[in-house]
């Protein structure tokens, strides 16, 4: 008999396995094949096409050392007015990544000859850089210290992961069919190889070695982590390996290879690890200072933190903070697992004035500063003005003549005379105390003991008539 009930209604649900997940597996296959074919790069990597742009970029003469010759000029005088519009320009037209690039490739590739030939033009590419720019910045009538050459006397941790990724973004650009231009550009500017060769110029022109250390330190990152950068992608696109006939050479300079990628490999991992704690610790450090040394009426006028001796230096004014405050900062200072090592140093200034307390941060803060720049110009020149005072002094007496005049006088009547001093002499007979004016002469290596007393008699009676003074003393004192 037939089942009229189902007769127009939906017809009978089959059982399903819950255990079937093709549907499922299809789902996360095609999500797979999608960011496969979204981030595969090899389909569309010209590896002969590309190791031989590279090496065609490698040669540094002629028309490329001419452009970097300009393009140097154009970066040192960007920098020199602190124009990042200028700078930039001159990046664009810059030819500093061939050699660079080079090298990390023929390292791959175990390219002897390659490396050979791109670790020369480097060198003639730096010297002549820092050349150009140094001498540049020699005959510049401006040498002030711009921002945009500050910046580039020493490396960060932003500098060396710019690099990196820079490198990258340039290998990857550069395997593709068709070099993509924009990239390469674009890399120019982000990894900013050519300022720091410029200041290393300007460093070395003003006589700051620390500014061409710095730079020069700067620059290295750039192309050591460029270079790496090559290196990796090379190596994971399978770059065919330069063939050697011998099999024992070929080996050899596998192994060779293999030590110099070994050799930039590990530095730049130590420095990379370096310049990150080093940024973390100062990160962590300013933290700690704005967030935890804080107390009612007292007010930081400045901070500073020592990533090399552990140490951290706040200098307060207002109330001054009680020791157990102190204590707990420090406490919470070793609790710090970055900071921990650290030694905090507080310098207190206390106000008598109430009213300091109500002052804002940034006006105590330049009051501050004006009066240190102040007392620090008075007692570097106290000594100046000590002595310009006594001169002044000496020129107008009580008695009525200027020293300036009599010195000119007897400058002119007085050849044998080689200096002049005056001062009041105080004397006594023990029965009354006398003020004698009295000159001090030194006269010159070829004038005779018999000269200088003829000369010393007629100077006395001369200023005793041009002093009109009773009694003036004169003596030689050489």
């Amino acid at each position: 008999m037939e089942n009229k009930e189902n007769i127009g209604s939906n017809p009978p649900v089959e059982n399903i396995d819950k255990t079937d997940f093709s549907q499922a597996g299809g789902i996360w296959k095609g999500i797979k094949d999608f960011i496969s074919e979204l981030l595969d790069i090899r389909d569309d990597t010209d590896r002969e096409s590309t190791v031989e742009a590279i090496k065609k970029d490698i040669s540094f003469k002629g028309h490329n050392a001419w452009i970097l010759i300009f393009s140097i000029f154009v970066a040192s005088i960007g920098l020199n007015v602190s124009s990042t519009a200028v700078v930039i320009g001159a990046m664009l037209i810059s030819p500093l990544m061939g050699p660079i690039v080079g090298i990390g490739l023929s390292v791959a590739i175990n390219d002897v000859d390659t490396l050979r030939k791109s670790f020369i033009n480097l060198g003639v590419m730096v010297g002549l850089s820092v050349l150009t720019a140094y001498t540049y910045f020699l005959i510049s009538p401006v040498k002030e210290e711009t921002p945009e050459l500050i910046a580039r006397t020493y490396p960060t941790i932003l500098d060396v992961l710019v690099a990196i990724f820079g490198g990258l973004a340039l290998i990857v650009a550069k395997t593709k069919r068709g070099t993509i231009a924009s990239v390469i550009f674009g890399v120019a500017i982000a990894t900013a190889l050519m300022p720091p060769l410029c200041t290393v110029g300007y460093g070395l022109a003003i006589g700051k070695w620390s500014y061409a250390g710095g730079a020069l330190y700067l620059f290295s990152i750039n192309a050591v982590f460029i270079a790496l950068s090559t290196f990796v992608v090379s190596k994971l696109l399978g770059f065919p390996l330069v063939r050697y006939a011998n099999s024992k050479r070929r080996k050899r300079i596998a192994q060779l290879a293999s030590i110099i990628a070994i050799i930039v490999m590990i530095p730049s991992v130590i420095l990379f690890v370096n310049l990150l704690n080093k940024q973390v610790y100062e990160s962590k450090a300013r933290e700690f200072l704005s967030e935890v040394v804080r107390y009612s009426g007292a007010e930081s006028v400045k901070s500073n933190q020592d990533y090399a001796k552990k140490r951290l230096e706040v200098y307060l004014i207002g109330v001054p903070v009680p020791e157990p405050t102190l204590a707990s900062w420090r406490e919470q200072l070793a609790e710090n697992e970055v900071l921990k090592d650290s030694k905090l140093i507080v310098h207190q200034g206390v106000s008598t004035s109430g009213d300091m307390a109500s002052i804002s941060s940034q006006v105590k803060s330049g009051i501050l500063e004006d009066l240190y720049v102040k007392n620090q110009e008075v007692l570097e020149n106290k000594d100046a003005k000590i002595q310009l005072l006594e001169n002044e002094l000496m020129k107008y007496k009580s008695s009525g003549f200027s020293f300036k005049d009599i010195s000119e006088e007897i400058k002119v009547n007085y050849n044998k005379v080689e200096s002049l001093s005056y001062a009041n002499t105080i004397s006594t007979n023990f029965s009354k105390i006398d003020t004698i004016p009295t000159f001090n002469v030194s006269w010159k290596k070829n004038t005779s003991k018999s000269e200088q007393r003829t000369e010393l008699v007629k100077i006395q009676k001369w200023l005793g008539l041009r002093l009109k003074l009773d009694t003036v003393l004169v003596r030689t004192y050489n």
